[in-house]
């Protein structure tokens, strides 16, 4: 079955060129050229992967990129940010709203769909069938979910990723090398405040003293 990619981009030369490219490599395409539109098709399509470009008239693609990771049927999507911008603000913001890449235009099709393949190979299936639960934080993995006090939690799919990491061997402490090659992957390169700002959104949402610091070593979960 061939993946599905959609584009979300204002610019039509760049639907274009980057739409040939992967359907030469033999991936279904979808394209939309403003950030409702691309909404709307995501719901519709349900790709593999979103290539999304930031800067966009009217709503811009951080913020499309939230509300598609507040859909629970979306929330998983593989999301790569495609933008003319470098800054490291910029780039931070993007990994913030649930981004799993950043491709910087220009970019060359070769390398992008490098960075595509990379992607695609990335992304996860369930883990097993059943529940299980440690430190009243229970995971499901099938069903992408955290259930905490009776409450369901729908988290964006890095939390989720990092929470699973951690979650796996309580009381172990993971190494920022190790929490950024298990949960971003070599192919992604990520600065460290990527690592604090998830956790940060972890401990808001599960309880701070669930997750430990260990000081220019990395985290832990539980005791």
């Amino acid at each position: 079955m061939k993946k599905k990619i959609l584009l979300v981009d204002d610019e039509p030369d760049i639907l274009e060129l980057i739409g040939y490219n992967l359907r030469n490599e033999g991936y279904e395409v979808s394209a939309a050229s403003n950030g409702k539109e691309g909404i709307e098709m995501a719901r519709k399509v349900k790709p593999d992967l979103i290539i999304l470009d930031v800067m966009m008239p009217e709503m811009d693609g951080m913020e499309v990129c939230n509300i598609i990771r507040a859909d629970p049927a979306l929330a998983h999507t593989t999301i790569a940010f495609l933008t003319a911008r470098s800054e490291d603000y910029s780039q931070l913001a993007g990994f913030d709203s649930g981004g799993d890449d950043y491709i910087t235009k220009p970019v060359k099709p070769k390398i992008l769909m490098g960075r595509v393949k990379a992607l695609l190979r990335r992304t996860r299936q369930p883990l097993v069938s059943t529940t299980e639960e440690r430190f009243g934080v229970t995971m499901d993995f099938n069903r992408f979910l955290v259930i905490q006090n009776g409450k369901e939690l729908t988290l964006p799919k890095k939390e989720f990723e990092l929470l699973s990491l951690l979650w796996s061997e309580p009381g172990k402490v993971f190494t920022r090398e190790a929490i950024l090659a298990s949960t971003w992957g070599t192919d992604v390169i990520v600065g460290d405040r990527t690592i604090d700002v998830h956790i940060r959104k972890l401990r808001s949402k599960l309880g701070n003293d669930l997750f430990v610091t260990v000081k220019g070593v990395g985290y832990k979960f539980g005791a």
